[in-house]
């Protein structure tokens, strides 16, 4: 068992609670059995460290609370966690999230699991809250392990991938109803400020959830809704 806060090793994991250190080293942490079960899964584990034997990581390093929460940076210590290795995927699939700027940890969380939930498998982010904050990570409930991201703007998109039906949100009630073709991308903006003019600019097509009595939904509310209906998929109810 690592006891010492001066471990080598466990000094290097313990920067990685910072953005600049995920960025350098492409590696990140994960907490709970829930997450980490998810990381094995997907292949991209390097290191397992718990504070006692795990029958189903049996390698586990195994560390007191003190090293733990020097690694995590949190008052309570997590009873495992994982080390993990981050890469952005050149895999382009037909439907398509992109997010211009936003921020809050919580919205970014909610809109990964609705894209993997809706099969919107490959995320684009422009300026917006790092995915690998612990906070994002556990908001995506190991959504994050099963997406396609990469890191680019929407004209960039657009320029290299004409066949990509552009779609912004727009705050008008006017249109009628209907479906774009595969493949698309939905284009998502700031909480509070929503799409850059000129990223609106760019849009094939513009959408709206029509609402009663609330004007405005949140990001991560609106972009569930969203992506569920551009799935076409009828919600179903049983007796």
């Amino acid at each position: 068992m690592i006891t010492s806060l001066s471990n080598p090793r466990m000094k290097d994991y313990a920067k990685l609670t910072k953005k600049k250190y995920r960025d350098a080293t492409n590696m990140f942490i994960v907490e709970g059995e829930h997450l980490v079960i998810e990381a094995a899964r997907a292949g991209v584990i390097r290191e397992v460290i718990a504070l006692s034997s795990h029958p189903d990581f049996k390698q586990a390093t195994l560390v007191n609370e003190a090293v733990m929460k020097k690694i995590t940076d949190t008052k309570t210590a997590p009873r495992i966690i994982a080390v993990c290795n981050f890469a952005l995927s050149d895999t382009l699939h037909k439907r398509v999230l992109l997010l211009e700027k936003v921020q809050d940890p919580g919205n970014m969380g909610t809109l990964l699991r609705s894209a993997l939930a809706f099969n919107f498998r490959s995320i684009i982010l422009d300026d917006c809250v790092d995915i690998l904050n612990p906070k994002v990570l556990r908001s995506t409930q190991g959504a994050i392990f099963h997406l396609a991201v990469r890191y680019t703007d929407a004209q960039t998109f657009k320029k290299t991938h004409p066949e990509y039906t552009m779609i912004a949100t727009a705050i008008t009630q006017k249109g009628s109803p209907s479906y774009p073709s595969e493949p698309f991308v939905l284009m998502l903006g700031n909480e509070g400020q929503g799409l850059e003019p000129s990223t609106e600019a760019l849009a094939d097509t513009t959408v709206h959830i029509p609402t009663e009595t609330v004007e405005s939904l949140n990001v991560g509310v609106a972009g569930s809704i969203l992506m569920q209906a551009l799935t076409q998929k009828r919600i179903f109810t049983t007796k």
